[in-house]
């Protein structure tokens, strides 16, 4: 078995084909007319990639306050700038 599902599989089989493509792989695609159009994760996998995410955003947001990527303001200067965007 591989990690494709149709999108007509997914139709007549439900979430059983879904189901059964878990057990084996952390994501599945779902193709339309034989093109990939959805890829289905397990829980797992969401939560690592969002971790991975978070981690990137942390580093990021590091690496702007040691590059003095920042400004200091008060909380109506800053809801000022955000209006004027």
């Amino acid at each position: 078995m591989n990690n494709i599902v149709t999108a007509q599989e997914l139709k007549t089989k439900g979430m059983s084909a879904l189901n059964a493509r878990a057990k084996e792989f952390t994501e599945t695609f779902i193709t339309i007319r034989g093109e990939k159009s959805f890829a289905v994760l397990t829980m797992d996998q969401y939560n690592y990639l969002r971790e991975c995410e978070l981690e990137a955003a942390l580093k990021e947001s590091e690496a702007d306050l040691a590059n003095g990527k920042f400004k200091v303001k008060t909380v109506a200067g800053h809801i000022k700038d955000l209006k004027n965007v």
